[in-house]
């Protein structure tokens, strides 16, 4: 997929132990060795009329898949595969298509008897947390589904038949700086996105990026977590990793954090605007001591004619100081970045604290049917939601209070006020207790396509349908929420009017369907990008 000609180099590791779940090394690649939860007993059929046929495959076998854990599935079962998109070192990449549905998917293939060590399968857990972690941005490529079979651990994820950004560099040879900046603001999105939801992606290449479709406006999304890791402020990584024209020098020295995917951020901006990348050499050894020495080259062609603002943007991204290097929010901020007004002066809103934010504006149905479906969520789905809790429960014990919030919020790139953040805490706070707890965490962040899963949202229709008569009564609405001290009559009465719309005093399934849906931003800008 994306023939590089005389250009660049694959990614590696330098430790065997440290192997890449990467499928998608174009040919010529140089690879340098640089639970879900148990389903409730006989539950009842969906009701009638419900949401449309699920796209999971279903369980074919009992036995537990060594990699991913848990019982295995035979994928093609399901979909139908189809020609090859990509092959790399440890599978291959299809494009898939849902029997049932008929839609096209594309499914990486990852070959499980080349996972020999511990290391190779953490790799691969790693990958599919993370990509459980990000999903729903419109920038990133959305994970459908992970299953494993006897010889293969299987990602079935949207299909971007577009290509990848290396391919349509090669074709232009370089961008307009118009054209570069819309194309990078999608790139640094991506970047500001990940370092904000405690994830460093430590491979970002053109290769990694890949088009929605084939128009020339069409969206660009982030590919490929093989090499991601999940962070916390402070962190120092030191394994050798991510490909040799885009490596930070930090990464090098064997001692980095997030502000290497900044660096590989401002590689490829300059390989948009001039079609070359900044640090060259014949042989890898050359191309690291150039990324050591740091010098950039303005003199050749085009850079006379590029603008002073888009040399400054990259000069500051390529510090060799990872220090003294840009942050992500800082070149969203670049005036190059919003020289056409595309990018706002309005801030970015940092993910999780925008869902916390919703979680607050919902009423107290939807609030408990949400702790119910994140207590229902398998570990790979809330390992990187996991991962932040730790990270703001600073004392390790098992809540995040007031402070621990307000002391983590800058953290996340940031700011809010002492009233805003006490109104985050009085939200996500669903027993009262004054402290969030982990579920209460997960409940009030987790990305609201949790929703478009039947098997969730029935099973938390079942947690307040107790007698199974298909409708929430008053009586059992009343009872739920009391478990909160949320249910006052005037509660119950304000739900009822909200959900119940044909007026018949209880809440069925389809209404209850309806509310869980309403009012879900990142549902809806979810659906128009697809």
């Amino acid at each position: 997929m994306g023939n590089c000609g005389s250009c660049l180099p694959s990614t590696f590791t330098t430790d065997s132990s440290d192997s890449s779940a990467d499928s998608r090394h174009p040919p010529h690649s140089n690879v340098i060795t640089v639970q879900p939860p148990s389903a409730s007993p006989t539950p009842r059929p969906p009701p009638p009329h419900s949401l449309q046929p699920s796209n999971r495959p279903s369980l074919t076998a009992s036995a537990v898949g060594r990699v991913l854990g848990r019982p295995m599935v035979d994928v093609r079962k399901t979909y139908a595969f189809g020609r090859e998109l990509g092959r790399g070192q440890f599978g291959v990449t299809y494009l898939v298509t849902h029997k049932e549905t008929k839609q096209q998917f594309a499914c990486k293939s990852i070959t499980t008897r080349k996972l020999i060590n511990r290391d190779d399968i953490e790799d691969v857990r790693r990958e599919v947390q993370i990509m459980h972690h990000l999903t729903g941005h419109r920038n990133i490529v959305e994970l459908k589904g992970a299953y494993e079979d006897r010889h293969s651990v299987n990602l079935v994820m949207e299909l971007c038949a577009g290509g990848e950004l290396f391919d349509r560099i090669i074709a232009k040879g370089h961008y307009s700086e118009r054209e570069a900046a819309n194309l990078f603001r999608q790139i640094v999105t991506v970047v500001h996105y990940c370092h904000s939801m405690g994830v460093i992606h430590r491979d970002l290449k053109p290769e990694n990026f890949l088009f929605l479709s084939t128009d020339e406006n069409s969206l660009l999304k982030a590919t490929d977590f093989g090499l991601s890791v999940f962070f916390k402020p402070g962190d120092v990584f030191k394994d050798l990793v991510g490909s040799a024209y885009y490596v930070a020098p930090e990464v090098l020295r064997r001692n980095y954090g997030a502000e290497v995917d900044v660096w590989s951020a401002g590689v490829i901006l300059y390989i948009l605007l001039s079609g070359v990348p900044p640090f060259w050499g014949v042989t890898e050894k050359a191309i690291f001591n150039s990324i050591l020495w740091g010098h950039i080259n303005f003199s050749s062609d085009p850079w006379p004619s590029i603008s002073s603002s888009a040399k400054d943007l990259v000069k500051n991204m390529l510090r060799v100081d990872p220090k003294a290097r840009l942050s992500a929010i800082e070149v969203l901020n670049h005036p190059w970045m919003r020289a056409d007004g595309d990018a706002s002066d309005r801030p970015l809103d940092i993910a999780v604290l925008s869902r916390m934010k919703q979680f607050r504006a919902m009423n107290k149905l939807k609030k408990v049917a949400l702790k119910v479906i994140a207590e229902n969520l398998s570990e790979e789905e809330i390992m990187g939601l996991k991962e932040m809790f730790k990270s703001m429960d600073t004392d390790n014990s098992g809540t995040i209070t007031c402070e621990e919030l307000k002391a983590s919020i800058p953290k996340l790139g940031t700011k809010l006020s002492e009233s805003e953040v006490r109104q985050l805490m009085e939200a996500a706070d669903v027993d009262g207790n004054g402290a969030i707890d982990y579920t209460e965490f997960i409940t009030a962040t987790m990305h609201m396509n949790r929703m478009e899963r039947e098997d969730h949202l029935y099973k938390a229709f079942e947690y307040f349908d107790k007698d199974q008569c298909g409708y929430i009564t008053m009586e059992e609405l009343e009872n739920a929420l009391n478990k909160y001290n949320m249910g006052d009559p005037k509660t119950i009465q304000e739900i009822i009017a909200e959900v119940d719309t044909d007026k018949d005093g209880r809440i069925n399934y389809e209404e209850f369907v309806a509310m869980m849906r309403k009012g879900n931003p990142e549902l809806v800008t979810n659906r128009q990008c697809k």
